[in-house]
């Protein structure tokens, strides 16, 4: 190897080096505070270009025993368009053609032909619930015999799983401007825990995330400010 060139790398490896070294130093020796900044989001939907959202009943995959979950879905997406939208929020029932009538342009094209200016908002869902049995394993106290097994205990957890296919579709056309499936899950230590209270806890993890990217909400992130 020419030695101009070693000379010329070994001088670069020591000025990394001592830059490094500097940093650290700089880091440990400097107090710094700690902030919580609000980072705006982009937006991949605008939903001021129109007058109109349409909110219609949806595909349920599987009803909900003593349950209304599609009246549900439509009340609140109902009032959380309305807090987000500049314009009319209405909402229209309709009557599903066939299993997967997403993709069908003429099926949404036809349902609004005097408001050409309005989106439909729409999607499939399933709700399901499930008894998740565990074993429980009891730890040893401190002077407890050490040759006696461990206690166990049967234990019973209920989840519950929203899985939710959101659509909004233009009326105009009928072509599906935005789609994105959200499943959220959680498990609940009450095996009587109920349908619509667990329902309400998992909209909103939906909700956060649907308005985050519609409408480019800001998110929180922490950031690290190093004084003298």
């Amino acid at each position: 190897m020419n030695l101009s060139i070693k000379t010329k790398k070994m001088k670069k490896i020591k000025i990394v080096l001592v830059l490094t070294i500097l940093f650290s130093f700089s880091c440990a020796s400097n107090d710094y505070w700690k902030l919580r900044i609000e980072v705006p989001g982009k937006a991949s939907f605008n939903l001021d270009q129109y007058n109109e959202v349409v909110i219609t009943n949806f595909l349920v995959k599987e009803e909900t025993k003593d349950f209304n979950l599609n009246q549900e879905l439509v009340d609140y997406f109902s009032f959380e368009v309305g807090q987000n939208f500049k314009g009319t929020v209405s909402s229209k029932k309709i009557a599903f053609e066939k299993e997967e009538p997403f993709k069908n342009e003429a099926f949404w094209k036809n349902l609004l032909p005097d408001r050409k200016e309005a989106i439909l908002f729409t999607g499939g869902v399933q709700y399901t619930e499930e008894i998740r049995k565990s074993i429980l394993q009891k730890q040893k106290d401190r002077f407890e015999d050490p040759f006696v097994s461990k206690k166990r205990s049967l234990a019973e957890r209920r989840f519950y799983t929203l899985n939710l296919d959101l659509y909004i579709i233009d009326a105009k056309t009928g072509r599906a401007l935005y789609k994105r499936n959200f499943k959220e899950s959680k498990g609940f230590e009450n095996p009587k825990q109920t349908a619509p209270f667990a329902f309400f806890e998992l909209i909103q993890k939906v909700k956060a995330k649907f308005f985050r990217n519609i409408l480019g909400e800001a998110t929180i992130q922490e950031r690290y400010l190093i004084y003298d």
